[in-house]
């Protein structure tokens, strides 16, 4: 894991906070839910791998 995708996350975050706060003040909720749900899958994609890759690591150290 690299410290781009954690600056990737982190981005990700303040993007997607700030379009929920505005979103919610001019009153669309909905649209709100759905840019965080977005982001949420985004971040899920990038981080997945990552976590396949921990899994098999220690399954190799382990080996079992």
């Amino acid at each position: 894991m690299t410290i781009n995708l954690i600056f990737k996350i982190a981005a990700v975050g303040i993007l997607v906070s700030i379009l929920c706060q505005v979103l919610k003040h001019s009153g669309r909720d909905e649209q709100a839910f759905l840019v965080s749900l977005a982001g949420l899958i985004l971040v899920l994609t990038w981080i997945l791998p990552q976590i396949y890759d921990l899994f098999l690591t220690v399954q190799r150290l382990f080996a079992l």
